[in-house]
């Protein structure tokens, strides 16, 4: 599983909080949308311009005339966990979903490395702000925002710190790629054999070796002045990783950041017992970031 808890070690800050009472599922959740004949759901392939290659996406794209806002969700190291359950949901919910592959992974080509992840979403959300393209995938190029999940999670806070333009940025059983250096050579190599799979180009001495000689803006808690500017969505589980999020939460709210939703559910890293909890979370949170368009 991504980001095992092995690596909990140098998870520190605040305990996560209890989980609370379950809140009201939205309707997205269990009903099907009615179907539109003139602009049905649909998915269109996506092919991404990043770093001298073309990587993979799919767009989850809602029914309805539109334009939508659409969620860029990020996969985690190596991915086994896409979340593409949320992105239906989300899609069910009136956003489009994008869902993309980074640069080396999953059939994407080029070599995988943890620092051009972030640069590869921020391709993405280029793509999806062309004129050309958010016409055609009706997507609204002023309602984007980003969530990922574990080493996505670190993709989605970088990313949210960067881009101003976000309505808000998510995380899920995130983990802090820029403290991991904390961690010993040999028990970042074993991590990175356990978390190799479809991974080009790459060896888990290389992807311990980047880790440990991470430049500081890996540390996602250097982005919290940024983030604390916008909707945030910390969503943390029993993984032995909470920690990571929570210190950036901290950091946020030390900054002046009061749009913070915060929650814990005890279930595992992938949130396997939970996922309709997970969607729920997610999808009020959306509801809070823009009104529908008329």
């Amino acid at each position: 599983m991504q980001l095992r808890a092995a690596l909990t070690v140098i998870a520190i800050g605040l305990a996560a909080p209890l989980a609370a009472k379950p809140l009201p599922l939205p309707p997205a959740i269990y009903t099907d949308p009615v179907h539109d004949k003139a602009n049905p759901a649909r998915m269109e392939t996506l092919h991404v311009p990043s770093g001298g290659v073309t990587i993979n996406g799919i767009a989850y794209l809602a029914a309805g005339k539109g334009p939508h806002p659409t969620l860029v969700i990020c996969h985690g190291w190596p991915g086994n966990e896409k979340n593409l359950d949320l992105a239906q949901a989300v899609r069910r919910a009136g956003w489009n979903a994008v869902t993309f592959n980074y640069r080396g992974s999953w059939g994407s080509p080029g070599s995988f490395r943890f620092a051009q992840n972030p640069d590869d979403a921020q391709a993405v959300i280029a793509l999806l702000r062309d004129p050309a393209n958010a016409a055609k995938l009706g997507i609204d190029p002023a309602r984007i925002a980003i969530i990922g999940h574990s080493m996505g999670g670190w993709v989605s806070a970088t990313v949210g710190a960067r881009d101003h333009r976000l309505l808000g940025a998510g995380l899920i059983s995130a983990g802090n790629m820029g403290i991991l250096k904390g961690l010993p050579r040999d028990a970042l190599v074993k991590e990175s054999a356990s978390n190799a799979e479809t991974l080009a180009d790459t060896s888990p001495e290389r992807m311990a070796d980047e880790l440990i000689s991470a430049p500081d803006w890996f540390d996602f808690r250097n982005g919290a002045a940024a983030l604390a500017d916008r909707p945030f969505l910390a969503l943390t589980s029993d993984d032995g990783l909470a920690g990571h999020t929570d210190d950036l939460v901290k950091a946020i709210r030390a900054r002046g950041g009061r749009r913070v939703t915060a929650y814990h559910a005890p279930t595992d890293h992938g949130w396997s017992d939970r996922r309709i909890d997970l969607e729920g979370h997610v999808i009020r949170w959306l509801a809070t970031l823009t009104p529908p368009r008329k």
